[in-house]
């Protein structure tokens, strides 16, 4: 079964123009087995001229001083879907000075609007659970708000930690910058600062290798009894093994800097938890329960597939997803090979990045998918339903446009693989932490 390239409606701008490219890609590809020839007489401009085009809009798209610059003001539209005169005289561009007056990059309309929705709904409703009238129609719905929030906060976060803010560094912009997390992200099921201990200063300097705490090489990543080893691993004893590292790497001072937040944000909990039982259950417990295993589902899904042969390369031990919730709804968060090749870009650079350097990818055998999120990728996989990743596979480069369904299949399916001790000294060149 030829690989097929679907375009949901739904995708930003700039992911329909990657898909559209992918697809020329591949239909060259097929025309070319089938004996067609590719030339400007039978196929208008070059594949090349058609890349260049599509280069040229993302590239303004992101360029402040460009007339075709395009702000992100909310996650489910594009700007360009926002173009009624009457909204944009009145609201929208009065809206978009202030909110660029605030945040640090112009692009990031977004998320000073998400800062409004949470100070303006979860902050309020936390608020009169604890102080006001408890109800437990209330408390689950809190929850539930809550849950919706969640996915495109802690991508907001991710901007936030890898960037150091963002908000512009002024007074009293930065104040707010610096303080604002630690009312939100109890709020969201995020410990104080854990994020940034966990993913920046230990997770990104590791890449998925044999010292990450996070690493899904030792694992057989198909295996459910794995995956709940993963996943209690860091439930229970995340707090303790992250001070233990640093330790190990010789930073004492960053280990006593992540307990003290750590277990400053559990002894908080548990002190309001003698205030209100249940308000604390509604508003952080179940948040906090979730948000863990959200967490590592999704690097599970975003680290499942590592090549046996060079599993220390970032093309080949993380993934491109092409979705909308990773796309549109978290902040490019699917074009992860991207952010773990520079954890500094800015996310609306993602899909220019991996655009620009396509070819690398598919020289570097990278693992494109789309149509599908990280946490039902770790569900499918887990599932192994490695037929329908196939489908949802894109193949990039010759040697993945050759092979069939059942072949994908086999492929993603050999990426799971657990990686033993012999293997991991001979790969990295480290023993056993």
């Amino acid at each position: 079964m030829a690989a097929q390239v679907i375009i949901d409606p739904n995708h930003t701008r700039a992911d329909k123009l990657i898909l559209e490219s992918l697809a020329a890609d591949l239909e060259l590809y097929n025309e070319g087995k089938s004996g067609l020839t590719d030339n400007a007489a039978q196929h208008g401009p070059t594949a090349g001229d058609k890349d260049a085009l599509v280069q040229l809009a993302m590239d303004n798209m992101n360029n402040p001083n460009h007339k075709d610059f395009e702000p992100a003001i909310f996650n489910s539209w594009d700007y360009p879907m926002l173009q009624s005169k009457q909204l944009n005289r009145f609201l929208l561009r009065p809206y978009t000075r202030v909110a660029q007056g605030v945040v640090r990059n112009k692009v990031d309309v977004v998320m000073f609007t998400h800062l409004l929705l949470y100070f303006f709904t979860s902050v309020p409703s936390a608020l009169a659970l604890f102080f006001w009238n408890f109800s437990w129609l209330h408390g689950i719905l809190h929850f539930v708000m809550q849950v919706s929030y969640t996915g495109t906060y802690t991508l907001m976060m991710h901007q936030h930690i890898h960037g150091n803010g963002i908000l512009k560094k002024s007074f009293p912009y930065s104040l707010f910058d610096y303080l604002f997390p630690y009312i939100t992200d109890p709020l969201m099921g995020h410990t104080w600062n854990s994020y940034f201990f966990h993913h920046v200063k230990h997770h990104h300097v590791e890449g998925n290798g044999p010292d990450d705490l996070s690493s899904t090489i030792r694992y057989q990543r198909d295996s459910w009894l794995h995956f709940a080893h993963y996943v209690g691993r860091f439930y229970f004893f995340a707090w303790l093994e992250l001070p233990i590292y640093f330790i190990r790497k010789g930073r004492p001072f960053m280990a006593a800097r992540s307990t003290f937040w750590e277990l400053g944000n559990y002894f908080t909990l548990y002190a309001l938890y003698q205030i209100n039982h249940r308000a604390t259950i509604c508003v952080f417990l179940l948040p906090l329960a979730l948000m863990r295993l959200g967490l590592m589902a999704g690097n599970w899904g975003q680290h499942a597939f590592v090549d046996n042969e060079e599993p220390d390369s970032d093309y080949r031990s993380s993934i491109t997803v092409i979705d909308v919730q990773s796309n549109r709804h978290s902040f490019n968060d699917g074009y992860h090979t991207s952010h773990h090749l520079n954890p500094l870009r800015h996310w609306r650079e993602h899909p220019n990045s991996f655009f620009k350097t396509k070819d690398t990818y598919a020289s570097q055998d990278a693992i494109v998918l789309h149509n599908i999120d990280y946490i039902m990728i770790t569900i499918r996989t887990l599932m192994k339903d490695y037929h329908h990743l196939a489908k949802c596979m894109i193949p990039i480069g010759e040697a993945q446009m050759a092979m069939s369904l059942d072949e994908r299949a086999k492929y993603l399916q050999r990426r799971t693989r657990r990686f033993t001790e012999e293997e991991i000294r001979a790969k990295f060149g480290k023993a056993k932490a």
